[in-house]
């Protein structure tokens, strides 16, 4: 399909949802949003794949708002809002963010929108569950949570959205999935939205797609052309204090810094603080409540480094993030993907550098069949702080050479005296008379207990 379409007032979207757009600053549809909002709004099943960043979020939010408008109202009644349209995510950062654009969207109507997660009192989440919700995000097991305790009723739901649905099955979601879609009506509509499509999405979507129409707007698993890539070739123990070095030589304002592990994150985001950078980690131990302050944090400018994990840092949408670093390489190529397209999202552009050691190669190897490019690599100069060892030079002086020489300590006199053997004065061996052998002999008697009086 070819994107033709240069303004939203084109796809029939209500004046309620075109003004929210304006105020927004939204004039020009992304390609994903042109060609998906139309295929949404005619009722249609859909499974689109687009590089992330491109507006996949409004391109089903927009569609759910049109068609769910002839049900606003502003009733109090609980029965008057059911939920009618179910968007679920797999983490609890994008699920907030992606409940935000809904309410954004929907600033001019009454409809309302919720978001549930878990991580934080189930019991907070259901007095609005109640009050009634015809948009409800979610992420699986938070949803499945409230089931169980009756605080919700799916059956009225017309419209289920998978946003990032391979990071879903990823994270091992499908039980879950399987569960709520034996909750939902048989007729309803489905929109599947991801960034890379595998064989196993392909076969989530013959599960619960229904001749659903394709859209690619891009090469399935590509990357941004805004992302300029990077890999510095790098031993994993020199790593750190590259990192650092090249923070201070970017002078980064902004970055995020993936690695593998939650016990890396914590231990390097600890290392940037004691190197002067302002750091802080974003990771599953973390509660929700301290994710998101650092991401607050963050997007304020008073932390510059946000050391992530995949999972924490799936769906973060940072405007004009100018740059993200992968500490450590993912395993999964199509992490990368995703890590990188934090940048470069909504036509900026973006860096995106990779710290690669030997035995990380092979997974670029991987990351690059995917992608279908080779990246530009350099070696990594690092200026290792000075080290004072016996022998080690530097220029023409040894180590030894430039230490600071302590200087010698000063005599107390020149007078030989205080330098003399100590001799006891005034008393010689032979003045020293020895004790008589009366005094020597008399002892005090030892009770018989303790051995005495035995002779």
């Amino acid at each position: 399909m070819t994107n033709t379409v240069t303004s939203f007032s084109t796809l029939g979207l209500a004046p309620e949802l075109l003004r929210a757009l304006t105020e927004s600053g939204y004039t020009t549809p992304t390609p994903i949003q042109a060609q998906a909002i139309p295929v949404a709004l005619s009722g249609a099943d859909l499974m689109a794949g687009a590089q992330t960043g491109t507006g996949k979020t409004a391109a089903f939010s927009l569609p759910i708002l049109q068609k769910l408008l002839p049900l606003s109202n502003n009733s109090t009644s609980p029965a008057k809002h059911s939920i009618r349209a179910l968007i679920l995510t797999p983490t609890r950062e994008l699920a907030i963010q992606v409940e935000e654009s809904v309410k954004t969207y929907a600033k001019h109507t009454m409809l309302r929108s919720l978001v549930v997660f878990g991580g934080v009192d189930i019991k907070t989440q259901t007095p609005s569950l109640k009050a009634g919700v015809e948009v409800l995000v979610a992420t699986p097991g938070r949803l499945l949570d409230h089931v169980e305790q009756k605080t919700l009723q799916l059956n009225q739901v017309q419209m289920l959205i998978l946003d990032e649905a391979d990071r879903m099955l990823d994270m091992g979601f499908m039980p879950d999935l399987k569960r709520i879609l034996a909750l939902l009506p048989k007729q309803r509509q489905n929109l599947m939205f991801s960034a890379t499509f595998s064989n196993e999405i392909k076969k989530l979507a013959d599960d619960f797609l229904t001749k659903p129409q394709l859209i690619e707007v891009a090469r399935s698993n590509a990357t941004n052309d805004n992302v300029t890539q990077k890999v510095y070739s790098v031993e994993q123990s020199d790593k750190e204090v590259f990192l650092t070095q090249l923070l201070h030589e970017e002078n980064a304002k902004q970055v995020i810094i993936f690695t593998k592990t939650k016990l890396a994150a914590s231990r390097l985001s600890r290392s940037l603080t004691r190197a002067g950078i302002a750091a802080d980690a974003i990771h599953g131990d973390k509660t929700q409540q301290e994710r998101i302050k650092a991401l607050d944090a963050f997007k304020a400018g008073t932390v510059t480094a946000l050391v992530a994990t995949d999972v924490a840092a799936r769906g973060l949408d940072i405007s004009e993030l100018p740059m993200v670093i992968n500490y450590e390489i993912p395993t999964a190529p199509e992490d990368y993907v995703h890590r990188i397209g934090r940048t470069g999202r909504a036509g900026a552009l973006g860096i995106a550098i990779s710290l690669v050691c030997k035995e990380e190669e092979k997974y670029l190897a991987e990351i690059e069949k995917l992608i279908k490019r080779q990246i530009n690599k350099e070696v990594a100069v690092v200026e290792k702080p000075i080290r004072r060892a016996r022998g080690t030079s530097y220029g023409d002086k040894t180590a030894e050479d430039n230490m600071p020489r302590r200087a010698p300590a000063k005599r107390m006199s020149d007078d030989p005296w205080f330098y003399k053997p100590y001799e006891p004065s005034g008393m010689s061996a032979s003045t020293i008379k020895p004790l008589p052998q009366t005094a020597l002999q008399k002892k005090k008697p030892v009770a018989a207990l303790l051995g005495g009086l035995f002779k």
